[in-house]
C-alpha cells in the first residue's frame, strides 16, 4: 500500500468510479474480491486524511442489483464517512437514479448522491481552511430523457449562443455541454474552487485503456474536453483505465479488472490535493489486485508446461491455443492445471491464405475417397488434413467397406 500523502494546505479529494457492485467475471462472482479493494480504499482514504471521496458512476453493474450489492455499498460509504471524509457519488449509465440513493442508511450528513439531473447547476459546498469547494454532481445523461426536463429544453435558435444546438438534445456532447452551461451559472452565483464530477466518453481518451462493453459494441458518442473548460478539477468516470486528459481532466478508471483486455491496466485511484489558488497536483495511489490476470498463447501443451503452471495457477487465466486442430475439452483439461482459467480461444497459427486451393479445386483433382476425406478435414479445419493417425483410420474404415461390397 502506498505511505500517506501529505500537503500542509489545500482540500485532499480521492477520486475513484465503475466500481460496478454485483458485476461478474466470466460467470463469477466479483463481490469478494471487490470487497477487498474497497476495505483498501477506505484504508488509504484514512492514512492520507482525504477530505472529500468522489464515486463518479456506475457504483452498480445494473439497474436491478442483487441484495449482496447494496449491502457492499452501504458498508463502504459507512466506512468511508467513518474516517472523517464527505462522499459524493453520482450515478453512471449502468445505475438506476432511483436504487442508488435508495437505502435510508446512506442518507445521512456527509454523503451526497447526485442522481437528479434538474439539480446539476447546485453545488454541494464543502469548505477548508481556505474557503468553499463547490462540488457539481453531473449524473449520467441520457439525451433523449433529460431533454423532458425544463432545464434540458434549448432554444431553436442556432445563434442563441454558447450550449444552443437547438431542441432537442440528440448527442452527449450536446448534453453534457449544455450541463456544463449549468454548472457555470452555479459556478458565478456561487463563488469559489470547483470540482466537476461526471460520467461520460470524453475526446481524447486512448481506446485501449478499457472501454465500457456498451462503447465497443455501439460506437462512441465522445464529449470534446474543451466542455469542461472552467472547473478547477473535473473527476470522471466510464472509463476503466486511468487516464489523465488534462492535468486537471482525469479518469480514475475501476477499481477491479473486469476483463482481459484490462489486466495490464494499473488499478487505483487519484488523490488530488486541490490548493486555495485553485492549483492541482494529482498523484496515483494503487489499488490491491486480488487475484492477477493473464493470457496464455501457444501450443496447447506449452500452455500445460510445468513452468506455466507453476507461475500462473493462482491466477485468473485466458488460455489462448494455437495448435492447427481443436482440442478435446480444452476448459476442462485447463482447469485440471489452472484452477481459475476463465477463457479458452482456439486461434490456429497457420492461417489458410486465399492463393491456397478452395475445397471444390481439391474435390476435382482428389483421385481416391481418402483424398477427399482429407481435402473435407482440411476445409472444415483451416487448411489442416489428416493427421497420420487419422489416415490409418480413415485406410481402416474405407478397407472395411470395400471388404463388405465384396461379400455382398
Amino acid at each position: 500500500m502506498s505511505d500517506p500523502v501529505r500537503s500542509v494546505v489545500g482540500m485532499k479529494i480521492l477520486h475513484t468510479s465503475d466500481w460496478h457492485l454485483g458485476r461478474t467475471f466470466h460467470g463469477h462472482s466479483t463481490l469478494e474480491a471487490l470487497a477487498e479493494v474497497l476495505a483498501a480504499l477506505v484504508a488509504q482514504v484514512r492514512e492520507n486524511d482525504v477530505d472529500v471521496v468522489v464515486v463518479a458512476g456506475d457504483v452498480f453493474d445494473s439497474a436491478t442489483p442483487a441484495a449482496p450489492a447494496y449491502t457492499l455499498l452501504t458498508d463502504t460509504l459507512v466506512a468511508l464517512h467513518a474516517t472523517g471524509a464527505r462522499v459524493i457519488v453520482t450515478s453512471g449509465n449502468h445505475d438506476s437514479a432511483a436504487r442508488l440513493g435508495f437505502q435510508a442508511r446512506l442518507l445521512r450528513d456527509g454523503i451526497h448522491v447526485v442522481t437528479d439531473p434538474r439539480t446539476i447547476g447546485e453545488p454541494i459546498t464543502i469548505d477548508d481552511a481556505d474557503g468553499p469547494v463547490r462540488f457539481f454532481g453531473i449524473p449520467y445523461l441520457e439525451p433523449a430523457i433529460v431533454r423532458q426536463h425544463a432545464a434540458f429544453r434549448t432554444s431553436t435558435d442556432a445563434d442563441a449562443g454558447d450550449g444552443a444546438y437547438g431542441h432537442p438534445l440528440r448527442t452527449q456532447a450536446q448534453t453534457l455541454a449544455h450541463a456544463m452551461g449549468l454548472v457555470r451559472a452555479g459556478m458565478a452565483e456561487h463563488p469559489g474552487r470547483s470540482v466537476v464530477i461526471a460520467h461520460c466518453f470524453a475526446a481524447g481518451v486512448d481506446a485501449t485503456a478499457g472501454l465500457e462493453r456498451e462503447i465497443r459494441q455501439g460506437g462512441i458518442d465522445m464529449v470534446p474536453v474543451s466542455v469542461f473548460d472552467g472547473a478547477d478539477y473535473v473527476a470522471l468516470g466510464h472509463i476503466h483505465g486511468r487516464q489523465a486528459l488534462a492535468e486537471r481532466v482525469r479518469y480514475a478508471g475501476a477499481p477491479l479488472h473486469y476483463s482481459f483486455g484490462e489486466q495490464h491496466k494499473p488499478r487505483g485511484s487519484w488523490l488530488v490535493d486541490l490548493a486555495a489558488d485553485g492549483a492541482v497536483d494529482a498523484q496515483w495511489l494503487e489499488l490491491p489486485v486480488p487475484r492477477r490476470l493473464v493470457t496464455l498463447t501457444g501450443s496447447f501443451d506449452e500452455i500445460l508446461s510445468a513452468e506455466n503452471v507453476a507461475a500462473h495457477v493462482d491466477d485468473w487465466v485466458c488460455a489462448v491455443y494455437t495448435d492447427d486442430l481443436p482440442q478435446t475439452e480444452p476448459m476442462r483439461r485447463l482447469r485440471e492445471k489452472y484452477p481459475f482459467c476463465a477463457l479458452v480461444q482456439h486461434e490456429p497459427a497457420r492461417i489458410e491464405t486465399a492463393e491456397e486451393r478452395s475445397y471444390s479445386e481439391r474435390l476435382r483433382t482428389a483421385a481416391t475417397d481418402e483424398e477427399r476425406i482429407d481435402a473435407f478435414l482440411a476445409h472444415v479445419r483451416n487448411g489442416a488434413g489428416a493427421t497420420p493417425r487419422e489416415q490409418e483410420l480413415i485406410r481402416e474404415v474405407l478397407d472395411q467397406r470395400t471388404l463388405a461390397e465384396a461379400l455382398v
